[in-house]
């Protein structure tokens, strides 16, 4: 188990260091630096789904036999991307392919959501701190 002290350790930590985005006392970051961000989260997520698209055509090659690589990769992609499986109805599927299909599956559906999230961060929180910059004009 994990001392407390660890945790407040961490959670201070955490806390403290410098956050990639901006506070709502700050000015608006400028356009290079927003589209630094949009790159970098861009970056993020197509590195996320490769892995994830990696690891869905690994697990259908080694648990569908009859699969080469180019079916593997069709059948990843496809439940990567919410559209369904593209299995013959000719073969047989082994419990072991049955479960890995629709662990990867469940997989794929919170991957993918995640992605989606990274994706759109920094235009959310740009668009948030618009509407919540304090204006100085209006306080005097």
């Amino acid at each position: 188990m994990i001392k407390p002290c660890i945790l407040n350790r961490a959670f201070v930590f955490l806390y403290k260091r410098k956050s990639m985005l901006g506070h709502k006392k700050q000015k608006l970051a400028p356009v290079k630096v927003y589209y630094r961000r949009l790159w970098k989260n861009a970056f993020y997520g197509i590195v996320i789904m490769l892995f994830c698209l990696l690891i869905g055509v690994l697990g259908y090659k080694f648990t569908i036999p009859e699969f080469d690589w180019y079916d593997s990769l069709l059948n990843a992609s496809m439940i990567l991307s919410g559209m369904g499986p593209m299995i013959d109805a000719d073969i047989k599927l082994t419990n072991t392919a049955k479960v890995f299909a629709s662990v990867y599956a469940l997989f794929s559906g919170v991957a993918f959501i995640t992605t989606i999230g990274i994706l759109i961060a920094p235009m959310a929180h740009r668009f948030f701190h618009k509407l919540h910059i304090e204006d100085d004009s209006f306080n005097e």
